[in-house]
C-alpha cells in the first residue's frame, strides 16, 4: 500500500496493521474524553435546570424557552464560581484550559498541513535550511510567562499569565517525542500514541475535575443564596 503522504514509500502489512491499532485507540480516547466534557455540560445545565427559576419541562408548553433559560442561568453559574475562586484556582484553570485549546489546535492543523502541505495561514516554518518545530516558540512562551509570573509577584496577575504558559507548554510537549529521541518521530506511532493519550487525558480529566468545583461553587451563589425566580 502506498502512502499519500511519502511517494514511493510502502507500507509493510505488520505496520499497517500495528498503525491501525494505534489510531483505534486514540480514537476511543478522543470519544470518552468528548463524552465525559459533555455529560459534564449536560449533568450540570439539568442540575440548574432543576434547581433554578426555569421550569421543567412538565409544568411548561415552552420547552425550548424554558431549556434556553436553564443553559443562560448555567453560564452564569459558571461566570460566577469563576469570579468566586482563589487566584489560585483561577491560574489552574487557565492554565488546563489554554492547554487543552491549544494542543488541540495545534495537532489539527499539524494533521492538515502534512495532508496538504499548507492550510491557510498555517504552514511548516524554516529558517534556512532549518525545519523549526512548534516547541521553539513553545519553550519561549512558557519562559517568558513564567519569568514574568515570578519577577512581578503579583498573584492578580496569575491567572492572565497561566494562559500564554499553558500555550507554551502545551507547543512543547506535544514534541516531546522529538525531544526525547532527538529524532524527528512526530507522526510515528511511538511519537503519537504515548504524546497524544497521555497528555489529552491529564489535560481534559483535570480540566473536568477542576470544572466541577467552579461550577458547585458557582451553584452556591446563584441557585442557594438567590431566591428562586431571582
Amino acid at each position: 500500500m502506498r502512502l499519500p503522504h511519502l511517494p514511493g514509500a510502502v507500507e509493510p502489512p505488520f505496520a499497517r496493521r500495528r498503525r491501525l491499532r494505534a489510531e483505534r485507540r486514540t480514537w476511543a480516547l478522543a470519544a470518552a474524553a468528548l463524552g465525559a466534557g459533555g455529560t459534564l455540560v449536560v449533568s450540570e445545565v439539568l442540575r440548574v435546570w432543576h434547581q433554578g427559576s426555569a421550569p421543567l419541562p412538565a409544568h411548561t408548553d415552552d420547552v425550548a424557552a424554558a431549556g434556553a433559560e436553564a443553559f443562560g442561568q448555567t453560564l452564569e453559574v459558571a461566570v460566577r464560581g469563576y469570579r468566586e475562586g482563589s487566584e489560585g484556582e483561577n491560574a489552574l484553570l487557565s492554565l488546563l484550559g489554554s492547554f487543552t485549546l491549544t494542543w488541540v489546535a495545534v495537532r489539527s492543523s499539524t494533521h492538515l498541513i502534512r495532508r496538504r502541505g499548507r492550510w491557510g495561514p498555517f504552514r511548516d516554518v524554516f529558517l534556512g535550511r532549518h525545519h523549526i518545530h512548534h516547541f521553539v516558540p513553545g519553550i519561549v512562551l512558557a519562559f517568558l510567562a513564567g519569568g514574568a509570573s515570578v519577577v512581578s509577584r503579583r498573584a492578580r496577575l496569575d491567572p492572565w499569565l497561566a494562559i500564554p504558559f499553558g500555550t507554551g507548554v502545551a507547543l512543547t510537549l506535544d514534541e516531546s517525542a522529538l525531544l526525547l529521541k532527538l529524532d524527528d518521530v512526530y507522526w510515528t506511532e511511538e511519537g503519537i500514541v504515548s504524546v497524544q493519550i497521555s497528555l489529552a487525558a491529564v489535560a481534559m480529566l483535570s480540566a473536568l475535575a477542576l470544572a466541577l468545583r467552579v461550577l458547585r461553587r458557582g451553584e452556591r451563589v446563584v441557585l442557594l443564596e438567590a431566591p428562586a425566580g431571582d
